[in-house]
């Protein structure tokens, strides 16, 4: 797994800012990381302080390596300060789940981990997976090893390492999606950290660790975090465009030859700061399918050798690309490889949504993908979605797969336990996939308020809201059916991947959102910023305004954001370097 830093193309290179320099002049994270004995830290003797409900700063920076946020209900936060009491912590738990895909089985403890000890809800995320809220310091192990009984585990779901690896839901093609999802559950479990810590801390195992105990990412991992994605052609469903490294099928019929390899894509930014910014992936070249895993170690090595350890919001992949130059990391990749990349094979894309409903793959098996607001899983009122899906999850044959909308499709369904499933479905009325706005089902929301210590406005408690006010314009204007994509975020941040929607909402302040236009329907381009620093009210007036001139003037066929480009509304951003201009 080791690559040498060997066999450098272009020498002359800046190495200033990058993991060859002294631990003391890089930045304070390099060293933690350095000194934490590989991700062990404090963390066991934290965890044993019943004084606090939190953990120590260092402690809390190591435990993102675990999938482990420290948080607080910041609806208390006020309140407790001024009763002079600490912060009401819980924590974030953040589960590896490669490509969404779970079994009846892991649901069903999911569910259990989550009344026990997540105030009774499951988020599923843009990343395909599960976070769990509310969790308590005390619980965090139980929930763990609750979690390690269904052969699940949290490592790598945060930190500075591979993130967790996204991997297209494409009903109508099961089989190539089964041989995608193989490359993508292996590239997954090939690119997570090996230190001992996780077993260690969580499941009480004995210490083992030696001077060889991360023999790829070393003693300071990487400089921030990695994503790695897996998609199907004609859907984006992933949105290739946004992940460091992503892997596009390249298959006849359904016989998959390779990928196309593109790399550099992210959507983080912050406000204030125009030397940081969204960035597209550019594809590279293309792989056959037997080099995935030497590509992925080729590509994240120049990464963790030449990326920016002294500011951490320049040590994204994408401005390593920016600084170095798209081609000079191409020859540092291909030189490490030992081999050139071929030229990048033909694809299209024509949507990143979802196809809800029921869909027949093309074996035996069923699909029906649910429509889940914003991934948010609870027992609302008159619609008890926690308790019918743990009723589906005790009678389901087949698997979950959570896709990359934060909808869920219950997938690979018998054609005997079809009825028996449409059944469940009626009976708590899951089955109506109509009603809801094209604009509703194609929007996506962040977490923030009440638990992220980074929101600063609402984002999944307010988006359903201000979409039902949005739905009166769309049917004063009759778009109530047209598939125009939203997403709102509470920060600059980008978890709901904003940048590349249609219309995009970032959070500034309480009440207060940035409103961007113009992104690809299929994520193939950014969006630009429209208005700063807006509220309700001027949002909806905005968008009125807005709509009337696309029913107007709309082409046959034409998508919003490629509408309000070509009318001069905003320009067209292709080049992240390009977004704050």
């Amino acid at each position: 797994m080791s690559i040498e830093l060997a066999s450098m193309p272009h020498m002359e290179t800046d190495r200033s800012r990058d993991r060859s320099q002294p631990l003391a002049d890089l930045g304070p994270d390099e060293t933690l990381k350095a000194e934490s004995r590989h991700l062990r830290g404090s963390i066991s003797e934290g965890l044993l302080d019943e004084i606090s409900g939190g953990m120590i700063h260092t402690d809390q920076k190591l435990l993102k390596f675990h999938g482990i946020y420290q948080q607080d209900d910041r609806d208390l936060r006020d309140e407790r300060r001024r009763q002079k009491l600490e912060p009401a912590f819980q924590f974030m738990v953040r589960v590896r789940l490669p490509g969404g895909v779970c079994t009846p089985s892991q649901w069903i403890k999911l569910d259990k981990l989550a009344r026990a000890y997540g105030g009774g809800t499951l988020r599923l995320t843009t990343r395909q997976t599960f976070q769990f809220h509310w969790i308590l310091k005390h619980d965090l192990k139980a929930a763990i090893q609750g979690l390690h009984e269904a052969l699940l585990d949290t490592i790598a779901a945060c930190g500075d390492d591979t993130r967790g690896v996204m991997c297209a839901v494409n009903p109508a093609h099961s089989s190539l999606h089964a041989d995608v999802y193989e490359i993508a559950r292996d590239a997954s479990n090939h690119a997570t950290w090996k230190s001992g810590a996780y077993h260690e801390i969580w499941y009480g195992e004995r210490k083992v660790a030696s001077s060889d105990e991360e023999p790829f990412y070393g003693d300071t991992y990487l400089p921030r975090k990695f994503k790695i994605g897996f998609v199907v052609p004609p859907s984006n469903d992933i949105d290739i465009y946004a992940q460091d490294l992503g892997f596009i099928a390249i298959a006849k019929g359904h016989q998959l030859e390779g990928f196309n390899v593109a790399i550099g894509g992210g959507m983080g930014r912050t406000d204030g700061k125009p030397e940081t910014y969204p960035r597209l992936a550019s594809v590279i070249g293309f792989i056959p399918v037997d080099k995935v895993i030497q590509t992925i170690d080729s590509i994240m090595s120049v990464q963790r050798d030449f990326g920016d350890r002294k500011d951490r919001n320049h040590a994204r992949f994408k401005y390593t690309i920016d600084d170095k130059g798209l081609d000079w990391i191409k020859a540092e990749a291909e030189t490490r490889l030992g081999f050139p990349l071929e030229a990048a094979r033909t694809f299209s894309f024509s949507s990143n949504g979802d196809v809800l409903g029921w869909s027949e793959s093309d074996g035996e098996r069923a699909q029906f993908t649910m429509f889940i607001e914003n991934g948010r899983i609870a027992n609302y009122p008159g619609a008890a979605l926690m308790d019918a899906l743990l009723t589906i999850a005790k009678i389901h044959d087949g698997t979950f797969r959570l896709t990359p909308n934060q909808n869920l499709a219950i997938a690979d369904i018998s054609r005997e336990r079809r009825p028996v499933i449409q059944s469940v479905l009626e009976e708590f009325g899951l089955d109506r996939q109509a009603g809801a706005s094209a604009l509703r089902r194609n929007a996506m929301a962040c977490v923030a308020l009440p638990t992220c210590g980074l929101a600063m406005a609402e984002s999944e408690r307010y988006l359903p809201s201000l979409i039902s006010k949005i739905e009166i314009l769309l049917a004063r204007h009759n778009l109530m059916d047209a598939p125009i994509t939203l997403r709102m975020t509470g920060c600059p941040n980008g978890c709901s991947r904003p940048y590349i929607a249609e219309i995009g909402l970032t959070g500034r302040a309480p009440g207060k959102y940035n409103l961007y236009l113009g992104g690809g329907f299929h994520g193939q381009r950014l969006n630009k910023l429209y208005r700063e620093n807006i509220g309700e009210v001027a949002i909806l007036m905005e968008l009125d305004g807005l709509f009337a001139q696309y029913v107007r003037a709309r082409r046959t066929g034409e998508h919003f954001g490629d509408f309000v480009i070509r009318a001069g509304i905003v320009p067209e951003v292709i080049e992240g370097r390009h977004f704050n201009d």
